[in-house]
């Protein structure tokens, strides 16, 4: 069994910076990509970058392209976030899992909370 651990997430100003980690404790199925995913209040959870066990096949989401930097350290089953010029739309729980298919139990996701 998969353990996900999310952390890094906190208040930031606009136009600031945080690094999100995402710990994946057990057997991972390094055969498919990992992704963030973030749930904004009163909205749906939504992919905002993928990257494969490699480090060589990274997406992002059309609003986050250009701020955002997903990375994985493949020996310590850590996936990162760099996020960059962060605006107030950015605020939400960020939560990671496999993609494109979620086979893992999700955790507990950290915040992320940006003031203008």
């Amino acid at each position: 069994q998969v353990q996900l651990t999310e952390s890094g997430g906190d208040l930031v100003q606009a136009g600031g910076s945080l690094r999100l980690s995402c710990l994946m404790s057990g057997r991972t199925n390094k055969m498919t990509s990992i992704g963030w995913f973030r749930q904004a209040p009163g909205k749906g959870r939504a992919l905002v970058a993928s990257i494969d066990w490699r480090g060589e096949k990274r997406n992002y989401s059309a609003s986050v392209k250009g701020r955002f930097t997903v990375s994985v350290d493949n020996a310590k089953n850590i996936m990162y976030l760099q996020m960059d010029s962060l605006t107030p739309e950015d605020t939400a729980v960020y939560f990671c899992n496999s993609y494109p298919l979620q086979f893992y139990r999700w955790g507990q996701g950290t915040q992320v909370t940006v003031s203008s």
